[in-house]
């Protein structure tokens, strides 16, 4: 909380901010003030509190990191990272079957999804090199279901926590990986040997695997070729669908030398974050989505819907279904903060 008024102490007096004007989506039962911003100039005191007043109770994990992240910490000392991985009683979690067709196989901090499907298994991220046989391998013998049948895995961006498992699971089992161009090219252009090209997403792409299609969106911003995904769900037999929104943290703000160039001043990314925000939260309330799932556990309820889920009775709701006004809530307050920025940049 301190930091949030520290925040807006430090953005107040920046220039105004044309907001995007939006309509409605009919059937959604929503007022303009969740789907769109709450005028049409806002401040970045306007910004932060109409993402406090969308998070709520629910998504205050998400509205902490990405508002909070608007006043980057100050500086800590440098300290030697310890060689080789880190101990597995820091990381390790146990996988947890969320749907009918749809599975847990993360740590206890990145995760990874598997969406099962009448000829084999999609994921949706693949976490660390160190991690990947522990968790997704093992974690899907556990669940008893067969490594042999990944097919694919969509990499939603080519940051280490998400693609340092793709090239092992690439080699052992043939998986197909899946990044957009953009981000192909950042994870060649890192120091861990990257999987070879697959598949190039485009934006919009379908990716059919059997009776299941999943859809892909380039939704820049986290990176410049983050990917985006509906995902049709099973819950007890019905069919639900869900969002994952690909790129979450504004890492521009804590590291700026991997990001900030002449050319893309920090304006530039919040901008574009909020674009592919803006544009998501509208595919989402055309597909009705009414669950949201991250790729860390803290954004998207998973720390504490998992435990609720190995708990959970037969005919008890799923903690994962927050209705459409909830998944549309999420994506206006990751907008909203990033509209903050906007506000407070040069």
């Amino acid at each position: 909380m301190e930091a949030q008024r520290h925040c807006l102490r430090r953005l107040a007096g920046a220039a105004a901010f044309a907001l995007a004007a939006g309509t409605l989506v009919a059937g959604t039962g929503m007022r303009p003030a969740v789907l769109h911003a709450q005028s049409a100039v806002g401040t970045p005191e306007v910004h932060i509190e109409a993402a406090r007043k969308a998070a709520g109770v629910e998504h205050k994990a998400v509205f902490d990191r990405t508002c909070g992240e608007l006043t980057p910490p100050p500086p800590r000392p440098a300290t030697a990272r310890p060689a080789g991985p880190p101990a597995r009683d820091t990381w390790y979690a146990e996988p947890a079957r969320v749907f009918d067709n749809l599975y847990f196989l993360g740590q206890s901090e990145y995760s990874v999804w598997a969406v099962t499907t009448s000829q084999g298994i999609i994921l949706i991220d693949t976490i660390f090199d160190y991690s990947v046989e522990d968790e997704v391998i093992g974690g899907l013998k556990k669940l008893g279901l067969d490594p042999a049948q990944i097919k694919y895995a969509i990499v939603s961006h080519g940051h280490a926590d998400h693609s340092g498992g793709a090239k092992i699971l690439q080699e052992k089992y043939g998986a197909k990986i899946v990044l957009s161009e953009e981000d192909w090219g950042l994870l060649e252009r890192g120091t861990a040997p990257a999987p070879r090209r697959d598949v190039v997403a485009t934006d919009g792409m379908k990716l059919t695997l059997g009776d299941t299609t999943l859809t892909l969106y380039i939704t820049p911003g986290h990176t410049l070729g983050t990917l985006s995904t509906i995902i049709p769900v099973k819950d007890n037999g019905r069919t639900r669908i869900a969002a994952e929104w690909g790129g979450t943290a504004f890492n521009w703000v804590g590291n700026p030398r991997g990001y900030i160039t002449p050319e893309r001043p920090p304006k530039f990314w919040f901008e574009t974050y909020s674009k592919s925000a803006e544009r998501f939260r509208d595919i989402v309330a055309k597909e009705n989505a009414e669950i949201i799932l991250a790729n860390h556990t803290v954004f998207d309820g998973s720390k504490k819907n998992l435990p609720l889920m190995a708990k959970r009775k037969a005919g008890e709701p799923n903690p994962y279904v927050i209705g459409k006004e909830g998944v549309l809530r999420y994506m206006t307050v990751v907008d909203e903060c990033a509209k903050a920025g906007i506000a407070g940049s040069k």
